[in-house]
């Protein structure tokens, strides 16, 4: 059985015997699905990034300058010295 005390202390959890042999199983469990996976030959193998065709859909990332800075302030409910005025969050 899979000795799961490590696990416990770093998730600081305080698990009792039962809930460990439980979790112990299910590790071992999985271990064992995982380590099936080692005697797959993946020679030759292309990597799977998507399973979509699409290629880079998103457009050229290129700084540009739409408002001026009175623009984008005219709606602000409150403004300071050509910022926007937000209530204090450290008292």
């Amino acid at each position: 059985m899979l000795d799961i005390k490590s696990y416990e202390d770093m998730a600081m959890l305080k698990l009792n015997s039962g809930e460990r042999e439980m979790l112990s199983e299910h590790a071992e469990r999985l271990l064992e699905s995982f380590s099936a996976l080692e005697h797959i030959d993946t020679t030759g193998a292309v990597p799977l990034v998507s399973v979509l065709s699409m290629s880079n859909v998103l457009r050229e990332d290129v700084a540009e300058k739409r408002f001026t800075r009175d623009e984008i302030l005219a709606n602000a409910p409150e403004k300071y010295d050509g910022y926007f005025r937000v209530p204090g969050t450290l008292t």
